[in-house]
């Protein structure tokens, strides 16, 4: 699939639904707290969506891999799981966790079957007292994003972007997840051009005024590997270690880059 160059006025269709999609996570953030199931985030970050006027981008979505579809709106990825970890009922958020929450939707939703644009964004908080060690790595790992964020303008390059996020969090000796990527949207949930979050100056796909992308920096305490579990959608680390994910939905623009899912 080749990389899409949104219009001006699909721009504006983006900008609208990101920041609506902000507020909904603001506020399923707010309600992230010690004792509550993962399952009642969903359905509040469900029901936010269609009040917004908006769908869930997620719910439905099958992987080519996966045999079955993504049941929920919402990803709950608590400490070691990095992302698409599945809320349930009887899954309760504790003390000293860190719970990723990644969220998307397609607004405006309506009866025409290709109506709406999507935007996509994470964050990972804690849970109460975290440790000190989980907090660097959620506030590096924020940082890592905001890093890669500053890299988008016309004329440079997808490799300029994972090397921003690369050489940040090579110096806080985290592993930096290699398996899995940041990502073109808008259009739909998963387009080119894939994002790494590592990469080499002056390489990959030259980035244009009217792309939109995904940059989601995913970073761990300890090795980057991963692995997938039963469930077909969750990712852990593989040696148990700490992990962190963020992401913010950007448009290349004449000046630069602008953040379509701020807060």
């Amino acid at each position: 699939m080749a990389i899409t160059i949104k219009s001006s006025e699909e721009i504006e269709i983006l900008r609208e639904g990101g920041k609506r999609l902000a507020k909904i996570l603001a506020k399923v953030i707010g309600a992230a707290k010690a004792g509550i199931s993962t399952w009642e985030l969903d359905r509040l970050a469900e029901n936010l969506i269609f009040e917004s006027g908006g769908k869930p981008s997620f719910k439905g979505y099958k992987l080519k891999e996966a045999r079955v579809p993504y049941p929920c709106t919402l990803c709950t990825s608590i400490n070691d799981e990095v992302v698409h970890a599945i809320p349930q009922k009887n899954r309760f958020l504790q003390e000293e966790d860190i719970v990723g929450l990644d969220i998307g939707m397609r607004w405006p939703a309506g009866q025409i079957q290709n109506l709406g644009l999507f935007t996509d964004m994470a964050v990972t908080v804690g849970i109460g007292k975290i440790s000190s060690k989980a907090e660097q790595l959620v506030n590096l790992t924020k940082e890592a994003l905001d890093i890669g964020i500053k890299a988008v303008r016309p004329r440079a390059q997808v490799g300029d972007i994972g090397y921003a996020i690369q050489k940040h969090l090579e110096k806080y000796n985290f592993g930096i997840v290699r398996d899995l990527a940041g990502h073109g949207v808008g259009y739909q949930v998963h387009e080119e051009p894939l994002i790494p979050n590592y990469g080499e100056r002056d390489t990959g796909p030259e980035l244009k005024e009217g792309m939109v992308l995904a940059i989601e920096p995913m970073a761990t305490l300890g090795d980057w590997k991963v692995e997938l579990q039963d469930d077909e959608w969750t990712f852990k680390t593989r040696d148990g270690s700490l992990a962190a994910h963020f992401e913010h939905t950007v448009a290349v623009t004449k000046k630069g880059v602008e953040i379509l899912t701020a807060f």
